[in-house]
């Protein structure tokens, strides 16, 4: 009776054994989606949207900055020597001449002539830097990285700073233009000191260099590498500055309302012209078509031309093709 039990038992252990067996043989590893699969999609939406951009910048004394040629045309210099003061009003230092018409190139109240970008009658373009200011006084700067560039390249609308365990924020008037200048475009000082030495009478000889003068002489540098792009505002006199402070900017530098907007990773291209992978068919097919881009606020990203709205688009969005190598 003991024997018969104990085999009835074993054949129960060996039959559960046999159905947890089969089971395991039934149940399926998920496998990964095939290359190209949608896994996830979007449709565009409408929303405001500030082209807005943060930046780190100090408090400098007497910052360099650019001021651009209004027009396209030809452009000719005033033949005078610029103030050795800083005005308290704009100085009229050159004009762009186009169809007849001149217009006036113009140094910012509270700032000096530092040298010129271009020759006299080079011909120029719309927002090209042809003149270098200096500053009067404190200011801050910000340094511009090249992946930043194309976002910061239009006008800046609105400059808000707050110095880092100090003021702010408050508002920061831009001075002239972020675009990069030729490089050795830094003025030299009016007069450098050397080494004391003594000269004939006893006193000290004092090396001077050449006035920037903007009647005749050199006319200055025609061109050369760029130095950095970079931003210069001032803050109203009442914000207390420290030389070498610590200073987030924010910076916008372009608004559109209600304009159709997808998110930034959906969209091949950052700048002008995009793609874009419509879905279609069966929900898995993808579709590439171009589209105009607008500005961006970094997260999503105005579609200008190429959407109605009611489409539904791959995330993320196609990828641009390998350039071929050079040979």
């Amino acid at each position: 009776m003991v024997a018969r039990r104990h085999a009835l038992l074993g054949l129960v252990v060996v039959l559960a054994a046999g159905g947890c067996s089969s089971a395991g043989e039934t149940a399926e590893t998920p496998d990964l989606a095939d290359r190209g699969t949608v896994l996830t999609t979007v449709k565009p939406t409408r929303q405001d949207l500030s082209n807005k951009i943060s930046l780190s910048g100090k408090v400098t004394i007497n910052p360099v900055f650019g001021i651009v040629a209004p027009v396209d045309g030809e452009l000719r210099w005033v033949t005078r020597t610029p103030p050795k003061k800083a005005a308290d009003h704009p100085v009229w230092v050159a004009s762009v001449w186009r169809d007849g018409t001149p217009w006036h190139v113009e140094i910012p109240a509270d700032s000096l002539f530092a040298g010129r970008l271009m020759e006299d009658h080079a011909q120029v373009t719309k927002g090209m830097p042809v003149v270098s200011a200096t500053h009067a006084g404190y200011g801050i700067t910000a340094d511009i990285d090249s992946a930043q560039a194309y976002r910061v390249s239009g006008a800046v609308q609105q400059v808000q700073a707050q110095i880092k365990n100090g003021p702010g924020p408050f508002k920061c008037t831009a001075l002239g233009t972020i675009a990069a200048l030729p490089a050795g475009t830094v003025p030299e000082p009016t007069a450098t000191a050397t080494t004391p030495a003594p000269n004939a009478s006893g006193g000290l000889q004092v090396q001077t260099a050449p006035d920037p003068a903007l009647n005749g002489g050199d006319s200055g540098p025609t061109g050369s590498e760029p130095t950095g792009l970079r931003l210069v505002c001032v803050p109203a006199a009442t914000v207390k500055l420290i030389n070498g402070a610590d200073v987030t900017i924010e910076l916008i530098t372009d608004k559109a309302s209600k304009v159709l907007v997808l998110p930034v990773e959906a969209v091949a291209g950052a700048q002008g012209k995009g793609k874009v992978d419509l879905v279609v068919g069966d929900g898995q097919t993808r579709k590439t078509i171009d589209v105009t881009l607008g500005i961006s606020d970094g997260k999503v990203i105005e579609i200008k031309k190429g959407l109605q709205g009611d489409e539904t688009v791959a995330v993320p969005g196609p990828n641009l093709p390998t350039p071929e190598p050079t040979q």
